[in-house]
């Protein structure tokens, strides 16, 4: 495989890599100890990345290089031979929901050639996304959310009340979500995990149209990463609650902190995104243990062939 080469084979590489962070996860699916849960999907991660043949850098981590064993900002991963990629990942995208044995928690990987990728900081994000299929700028954060769902209910050719909305259950979106309500929308509140919740608009059989609310700067790279894959819109905009936050965005060189990304500004150029279920939800099934095997249901897209499968894996014991 040259150095800049992204193929199939690549992506099924990341996918056993996701898929072994959430077979570790699953031991602590239930039993309330989310440190535990989210070491054990690093350590996995870390584990398999190490193996891959490619000269490998985390973009987009779990934290800095003093909070080990958290897979770091800058850690280098890979043999050093094969393609020379930039990684964005969350071994563990729902620690809370792992911990307590609730639907969606997912390990998620991100792969892209150097430099195509934003270094988000850790902070907030206010996004808007949606699936493939609507004409180029149909969405616009600076937008209200009425005017955006009433443009897409346009294109759809349908009443805003035959829309679907996801939006984070936070307090932070109470505004939000009363004014959805008072456009009648249908509202999917998820708990956690909004890389699933802007995933689930690319996928008809979840019937979520649009993704709208703050959340994880870095995750929303993770999920552009995802729609690059597939042709979907998304624009997000950092949001700071102080000083330091802004201090993490002057750190990766963002000077511009008012700055509104597109999809190009947030994932540019070939993806592979690979995301496996560790507790079973919308998008995927859990991990499962029977009869000496250990099964697994990943997603893989790819930007190359514009590709989406979901594979299921069955491995002894």
């Amino acid at each position: 495989m040259s150095r800049s080469g992204f193929n199939k084979m690549l992506a099924l590489k990341a996918a056993f890599v996701t898929e072994s962070a959430a077979i570790a996860s699953y031991h602590w699916i239930g039993r309330g100890n989310e440190k535990a849960a989210d070491k054990a999907a690093v350590d996995a991660m870390r584990n398999e990345l190490n193996k891959m043949n490619i000269d490998g850098e985390i973009v987009i981590g779990e934290g800095e290089r003093d909070e080990a064993p958290m897979l770091f900002i800058g850690e280098k991963v890979g043999t050093g031979d094969g393609p020379i990629v930039d990684i964005a990942l969350d071994p563990l995208e729902g620690t809370t929901l792992t911990a307590k044995n609730m639907a969606n928690a997912l390990a998620v990987m991100a792969f892209s050639p150097s430099g195509r990728m934003l270094n988000a900081p850790d902070t907030y994000m206010d996004k808007i996304a949606i699936g493939p299929g609507y004409a180029p700028g149909i969405i616009n954060l600076d937008n209200s959310p009425t005017d955006n769902i009433l443009a897409i209910s346009s294109a759809k050719g349908v009443k805003p009340s035959e829309i679907t909305v996801c939006v984070m259950d936070r307090e932070r979106h109470k505004d939000l979500i009363n004014e959805l309500r008072n456009l009648d929308v249908k509202i999917s509140l998820i708990t956690d995990g909004d890389v699933q919740g802007i995933i689930a608009t690319t996928n008809p059989s979840t019937n979520i149209d649009i993704y709208i609310g703050r959340g994880g700067a870095p995750e929303g790279v993770l999920a552009a990463a995802a729609l690059r894959c597939v042709g979907g819109q998304m624009e997000g905009r950092l949001h700071f609650r102080n000083e330091v936050e802004i201090g993490r965005a002057r750190k990766v060189g963002i000077d511009d902190l008012d700055k509104k990304y597109n999809l190009d500004g947030l994932a540019s150029g070939p993806a592979i995104f690979t995301a496996t279920g560790v507790t079973t939800g919308s998008l995927l099934d859990g991990v499962q243990f029977n009869n000496n095997y250990v099964s697994t249901h990943t997603l893989i897209m790819n930007s190359i062939d514009a590709s989406v499968q979901k594979l299921r894996s069955h491995r002894p014991i």
